[in-house]
């Protein structure tokens, strides 16, 4: 029996509003935010995804490591073309450096990494 449960995970960012919107839409799941806190969560409650402000933020550099991207998010989704243009009108930045042909590297408002692969 396991000794603990994974609720979710933490993102530290300059403004923990603006992520938590840009995640809760990409994915469609619930924002709530409590001043430098905010959270996502799919309708069932199960997992979180929580976000939270921080002064002095320094983004991450990729694919470049002067600043590590110290984690990444990857999203599966059906179809690749139709997943960026989602996430570029939400406010996501196609990388520079694409290194596969089964996802995509973006870059969230805050400058982190994360990829969308084919599901």
């Amino acid at each position: 029996m396991p000794i603990a449960r994974f609720p979710g995970l933490v993102i530290d960012c300059p403004d923990a509003a603006v992520l938590a919107g840009f995640y809760g839409a990409l994915l469609g799941w619930q924002v709530k935010v409590d001043g430098d806190w905010a959270e996502i969560r799919p309708d069932d409650g199960s997992n979180c995804i929580s976000f939270q402000q921080v002064d002095g933020y320094r983004a991450p550099e990729w694919p470049g490591q002067e600043v590590p991207q110290q984690m990444h998010l990857d999203l599966m989704v059906q179809d690749l073309d139709e997943g960026e243009k989602v996430a570029v009108e939400l406010g996501a930045t196609k990388a520079d450096s694409q290194p596969g042909t089964s996802f995509r590297v973006f870059l969230d408002p805050a400058s982190h990494p994360f990829c969308l692969c084919v599901d």
